[in-house]
């Protein structure tokens, strides 16, 4: 589901390097080394992105990168100080368990998963990484979750009926 596009000029982002990682070409005259980096941009407060992008050096690759993940930003939707409901998130072999949290428990998830999850504004959460341990693979699982996730009034409205009435 395609959310409208979010202006990241008005937002105060901050921005943290996930992972850099060395990849090499081999060409007639030898190697050609470059540098892919992975960042992760939010404001803390609902808003998140994830970039990734390659250059000759690091500097480089981290800026372009920091660029996508500002075109790519999602709105997540928080409840208090943690998520609405329990979700999978999934991409490739990736597969990152999101669960709500009761106030007080802190961010309860490993390297890649927190730095998206802090970054994004959740306080409170527990997270479980099913699949691969790729840090690419597992920070676009938890942007999955994040996006796919829905407010009991979004639901209620889809539906035709009040929060009362969904939750019983």
């Amino acid at each position: 589901m395609q959310r409208g596009r979010i202006d990241a000029s008005e937002l105060d982002l901050q921005e943290k390097v996930v992972n850099i990682n060395r990849v090499t070409k081999v060409v007639k005259g030898g190697r050609n080394f470059r540098f892919s980096a992975l960042v992760v941009v939010g404001d803390e407060n609902g808003h998140v992105g994830v970039g990734m992008a390659k250059a000759i050096e690091i500097p480089a690759a981290i800026k372009k990168a920091i660029q996508d993940a500002k075109k790519h930003l999602v709105k997540v939707p928080i409840v208090e100080t943690t998520i609405p409901h329990e979700i999978i998130g999934q991409f490739g072999a990736g597969r990152v368990l999101l669960m709500p949290a009761p106030e007080g428990t802190g961010v309860i998830a490993g390297g890649p998963v927190r730095d998206v999850l802090e970054h994004a504004g959740v306080r409170d959460i527990r997270t479980k990484s099913l699949g691969s341990n790729n840090p690419r693979n597992m920070v676009n699982a938890v942007i999955d979750g994040l996006n796919r996730l829905k407010k009991a009034e979004e639901v209620a409205k889809l539906r035709g009926k009040t929060v009362e009435e969904l939750l019983g």
